[in-house]
């Protein structure tokens, strides 16, 4: 969790330009960062691959008017709402994002080219049937920032009685790289959502950043594996709220209309 999820990029600049806040040129440069290009497949009334520009108002057409964001993992389908078959597509590359307004979902597939050093990346949306339905397991705003603030003791907890705190390069690299997002995490969320959002999304990504300096620094102190597996564990519900935090808060421009539109 390092990185911000590409659906969350595309769902909240999508939002942002379906809500006439950005222009699509703006929203296109977001969502796509540092990749060399993204085009969305299945488009209902396109024969191939289009470029996002012209997906997103072929969205906007079809009645879209909100994008949610899913963070799948084995056993915690989060977002999704079905079918089986976009569930599975979804799991399979940990991320998606569910249409509002119409029943489709777009599951990204990640292309990598040329030689090391020289990596370009180029994204394919595959566009799919959805299960219009209420998205699995996302909390509001409100308990997804009293969730963290639990979890960040338990991972800080955990961390420090396993011997795992934040020490040595890769550590120290993956922490300035995070407080080098944070500098820019008024970047992270588009026009439109509510600053507790930005707030909710910020920590989700330090709890995320947690474990995965845990996971990533081997065993440190947790020399049997029987410490090991303790320590997975324990880390298991930290790593799914902070999974959990996140969607809501990618995902609370369209509760917020929601609400409004009650």
């Amino acid at each position: 969790m390092l990185s911000e999820p590409r659906s969350g990029r595309l769902a909240a600049w999508g939002n942002a330009l379906l809500a006439g806040l950005v222009s699509p040129d703006d929203a296109v440069l977001a969502v796509v960062g540092e990749d060399a290009v993204h085009r969305v497949e299945g488009l209902p009334g396109e024969s191939g691959p289009v470029g996002l520009t012209l997906a997103l108002g072929r969205l906007r057409a079809l009645g879209v008017t909100g994008l949610r964001v899913a963070l799948p993992a084995p056993g915690h389908p989060l977002g999704l709402s079905g079918p089986p078959e976009f569930n599975a597509r979804a799991l399979e590359a940990e991320e998606a994002v569910v249409c509002h307004g119409a029943a489709l979902g777009l599951v990204p597939e990640v292309y990598e080219a040329g030689p090391a050093g020289d990596v370009h990346v180029e994204v394919v949306w595959h566009c799919l049937p959805v299960r219009e339905a209420p998205p699995a397991d996302v909390p509001s705003l409100g308990e997804a920032e009293r969730e963290l603030a639990e979890a960040l003791r338990d991972a800080t907890a955990v961390l420090s009685r396993l011997d795992v705190a934040g020490s040595g390069p890769v550590a120290e690299a993956a922490i300035d790289a995070y407080r080098a997002r944070s500098e820019r995490g008024r970047e992270v969320l588009a026009p439109g959502y509510p600053p507790r959002a930005v707030r909710v999304l910020e920590l989700g990504q330090r709890v995320g950043l947690l474990v995965s300096l845990a996971r990533e620094r081997g065993p440190g102190g947790a020399v049997s594996s029987g410490e090991m597996a303790a320590r997975a564990e324990a880390l298991r519900p930290v790593e799914r709220t902070a999974r959990r935090a996140q969607v809501a808060a990618y995902n609370a421009y369209v509760e917020e209309r929601e609400r409004g539109a009650r």
